[in-house]
């Protein structure tokens, strides 16, 4: 038994869904409106061509019901199309149906109003414009139905009450585009300035979590290094002249040296970093200079590295967070696969780009929109803290990170930083 497909999720799609079933819910009602006319009221139609109109809406119905299956995006030009195909329809109802003298006329109004809340400034424009002329032809050019008419007065050539109904459709028309586009607008730009907010002060309170976890995890291991180093001078004083226990003895106690030198020393640092300001660099030299620095630590790499030719130097704004954010990413480059990583630099003239192109696996589609907002990893045993903390240095520097599935394999991560300008 074929498995049903879930209707597309995006806002676009999901506009689309509501108006496939407005558009059925209208039609079947004119349908009715149409067989009680002509069955109870005697209304002289052109019924061939009343009903092929509605049958042709009806198989655009299916035709995008059918669409919406289809895991296709729904972009503002097809939402258009769409909108002008119901006004269209709508056209050649009325004009069968009596034109303006039609009392459902102002039904214009309604993918008027759609379009207001949902498209562009132009595209919901081209709505009402299209709408208005389409009740302007309606007002000269119609078939009469004699029911309609007020008074029967099918031969006078202007009545005032229709059009009254003209110029307040003319109104409506212009103020429900106007007024409903400018609300829409500003309540969809608080959405998004809301969901910023609340993304970026969920990162906040997860990177705050994450450094007040490192705070405490260095603070509690003084006391059993300080343990250990006691417990290590008893011990080689106990050892005498025994010479490969005093050397074991002297090696564990300078791994403990060390680790309390990287812990003083991970405390310090903090303290100079929350003082610090960031310093302008080149962002040729720094990017050199960071992949110098990688290259001690994984020996086992080859890349390559293309800067763009193009006028001008790129400056950035670096402290030693950000140093530390590439490196995770090339790294996380080098883990995927050490062979061949292409590492690019581009600017124009308000943003440095670097590209870091490997050739793994690629990363799963499922948990690609999630890498960096939460602690998701594309490694067996990471914990995803790392790509976490490259993604929120690097929005702090008011760029970003985003990672693609390259077409010819591997994954390409593009950093964007905000390109500095010295003196400025």
């Amino acid at each position: 038994m074929p498995i049903t497909q879930p209707l597309p999720l995006s806002t676009p799609n999901r506009n689309l869904v509501r108006l496939t079933i407005v558009r059925g819910i209208t039609w079947t009602g004119f349908l009715a409106a149409i067989i009680v006319g002509v069955e109870l009221l005697g209304f002289q139609l052109e019924v061939n061509a009343v009903i092929s109109v509605v049958l042709a809406m009806a198989l655009i119905n299916l035709a995008t019901w059918w669409r919406l299956g289809r895991h296709w995006a729904v972009t503002h030009g097809e939402y258009l199309a769409h909108l002008l195909a119901d006004v269209a329809g709508l056209t050649l109802l009325f004009y069968f149906t009596g034109g303006s003298s039609n009392p459902f006329i102002t039904y214009y109004l309604v993918p008027v109003t759609i379009a207001a809340a949902t498209l562009p400034w132009r595209f919901a424009w081209i709505i009402a414009v299209t709408a208005m002329l389409a009740y302007t032809f309606l007002m000269g050019f119609h078939q009469p139905v004699p029911q309609l008419t007020h008074g029967h007065r099918a031969a006078q050539a202007l009545d005032l009450h229709v059009l009254g109904m003209w110029l307040n459709f003319a109104l409506s028309a212009g103020l429900v585009t106007f007024f409903i586009y400018k609300m829409a607008h500003a309540l969809r730009s608080r959405e998004q300035a809301l969901s910023r907010t609340r993304e970026s002060a969920l990162r906040n309170e997860q990177v705050l979590a994450v450094a007040t976890q490192a705070a405490g995890t260095a603070h509690e291991l003084g006391t059993p290094l300080s343990t250990m180093a006691v417990l290590l001078a008893e011990m080689r004083d106990e050892a005498g002249d025994n010479p490969l226990l005093q050397k074991d003895l002297e090696l564990l106690r300078q791994q403990v040296d060390t680790c309390k030198a990287r812990l003083r020393q991970l405390v310090e640092s903090a303290d100079r970093r929350r003082m610090a300001e960031p310093e302008s660099c080149d962002a040729e030299l720094w990017l050199a200079g960071v992949v110098q620095r990688w290259l001690v630590l994984r020996p086992d790499v080859s890349h390559r590295m293309e800067v763009a030719e193009r006028r001008g130097r790129p400056w950035l704004s670096v402290d030693t967070t950000l140093d530390q954010a590439l490196t995770n990413l090339l790294n996380n480059a080098a883990d995927a696969n050490p062979d061949d990583i292409l590492i690019s630099l581009d600017w124009n003239d308000d943003e440095v780009v670097i590209d870091i192109r490997d050739h793994g696996p690629g990363v799963a589609m499922a948990i690609a929109d999630q890498l960096g907002e939460t602690f998701v990893s594309t490694k067996s045993k990471g914990m995803g803290i790392g790509l976490f903390l490259t993604h929120a240095t690097i929005n702090r520097f008011g760029g970003g990170v985003s990672l693609y599935n390259h077409p010819e394999g591997g994954t390409l991560t593009e950093v964007v930083l905000p390109r500095h300008h010295p003196g400025s």
